[in-house]
């Protein structure tokens, strides 16, 4: 379902990152997210809920350039 809050997302198993392109064009990495959190982003209803509720505050994060 599209959402209003995150364009496109984008996970690194590699390194555990989940990379998340907001709406607004800013691009954050989120460190060390385990695969289930992210595969469960993508079941949710409600990708901007479930990332306000789930993923900020739990997980470091770097934003980074737009062209990145």
């Amino acid at each position: 379902m599209p959402s209003s809050v995150v364009a496109h997302m984008n996970y690194y198993p590699e390194t555990s990152t989940l990379r998340v392109t907001y709406t607004s064009g800013e691009i954050y990495d989120y460190l060390k997210v385990p695969a289930a959190i992210y595969d469960a982003m993508k079941q949710s209803w409600s990708k901007g809920k479930y990332l306000n509720t789930v993923i900020k505050g739990r997980f470091q994060y770097k934003k980074l350039n737009r062209e990145t």
